[in-house]
Order: C-alpha cells, then structure tokens, then sequence
C-alpha cells in the first residue's frame, strides 16, 4: 500500500511540474514596478547554514525590500531565533521595516526515504500554495533547502494563472563548487535568476549567473 501511494504521488508531482515547465514558454509580459517602489519579498530559511547564508544576502538588501515573510519548516526550531536576532538589528538602522513568520511542512526530512519523501513534499505543497496566494510576494528568494520548492512551485502558479508576477531568484549555497544540489538542480529550470558561487558550476551549468562569493 505505502508503495502505491508513493507512486500515485510521483505521478502527480511530476505531472504539476511538467505542466510547470510547460508553462513558462507561454508566459506573458506583464508591467513592472517603479524601482522606487516597496518590494514584498518571501524568503525560505531553511536549518543550518542555510539560515545564515540567507540572512548574509538580506544584510545587503535596503528597506524598499519589505514587507519580508520568512517561511520555515514546521519541525526548525532555531532558524526563527536567528532571524529575530537579526530582524533587531535591523530595526535599528529601519525602524519601520515589517517582518512575518510563517510554517509549512518540511518537504523532506534528513535520511527519509525517496519514496515516502514524495509524499511529504505534496503535503508541503499543499500547504505552500494558499499561502503563496495569501501573501502574494513580489520575490521569492531562497539558497537551497528542500521547504523552497513547494513554496517556488506555488508562485510559478501565481504567475500562471496571471494573478501575480512573482520573480524567483535562488542563490545555490558556497558548499556546492562542482555539483548543484538536489534544490538546485529542480530550481535551475524554474527560477528567473539562478546565481551560483563558483566558476565550476557555472561552466556546467551556463544559464546560471556567477557573480563571485556573495555570502
């Protein structure tokens, strides 16, 4: 039975995503944002050095980039601490900058299998979609944990059904020099901008922008 389900759920992952792929040759052109204007930015932190390096390239973002959502897995218990601590100092340079939590099922936990992992990440998409609708980001912006698929699958949805024009930007993390991540190799084929940190990884993979270490 568990292996009837886990296949009924590769089948319908792999179905939304291939309708993804599909969609974005048939996207239109919409009107962009004065520069000028507020940016409502959705940031996925995930545990460990994903958290830190994210919060690297937030440092060097101004206050036009607010409100922030910053969306977790359930079961990370010190990505929240870190972005509190970090959201303080912050407050001291912008006073009226906006920040939110937000929870969403971990797509894959470590060491879970690849077959019951298809299942937690339909559940996390699931949930990742009436929030993505809810919030509306302007920018998606995420470095590697598996939580930012889902969350980048809702908002190609987003621009799909032409309710809003998101931009997706993935940073892949310092570790990876010669090989992308799991992450990344999904997200190279669905973001707008994807930014690698090393020459290696943009040789192999040319569509991806090298701009040096950034975190």
């Amino acid at each position: 039975m568990d292996s009837f389900y886990a296949m009924l759920g590769t089948a319908i992952l792999l179905s939304l995503l291939l309708l993804l792929f599909t969609a974005r040759f048939f996207q239109t052109k919409q009107a962009h944002a004065p520069r000028n204007a507020a940016v409502s930015l959705l940031v996925v932190a995930g545990s460990g050095g994903h958290t830190t390096e994210i919060l690297r390239l937030l440092s060097s973002l101004s206050q036009a980039y607010s409100p922030r959502h910053y969306v977790l897995a359930d079961s990370d218990k010190m990505s929240e601490e870190k972005i509190n601590s970090f959201e303080q100092k912050r407050a001291k340079i912008y006073p009226n900058s906006l920040f939110t939590f937000h929870r969403i099922p971990r797509s894959r936990e470590v060491r879970q299998s690849w077959s019951t992992s298809v299942l937690t990440t339909l559940r996390s998409m699931f949930c990742s979609l009436p929030l993505a609708f809810r919030l509306q980001p302007d920018l998606v912006l995420c470095n590697g944990p598996g939580t930012c698929v889902p969350i980048c699958v809702a908002a190609l949805l987003l621009k799909m059904l032409g309710l809003k024009r998101v931009t997706i930007v993935y940073v892949e993390s310092i570790c990876r020099v010669e090989n992308l991540s799991l992450t990344g190799k999904i997200l190279y084929h669905l973001s707008d901008h994807f930014i690698v940190q090393w020459p290696a990884l943009k040789e192999k993979y040319p569509k991806s922008l090298y701009l040096g270490r950034i975190v």
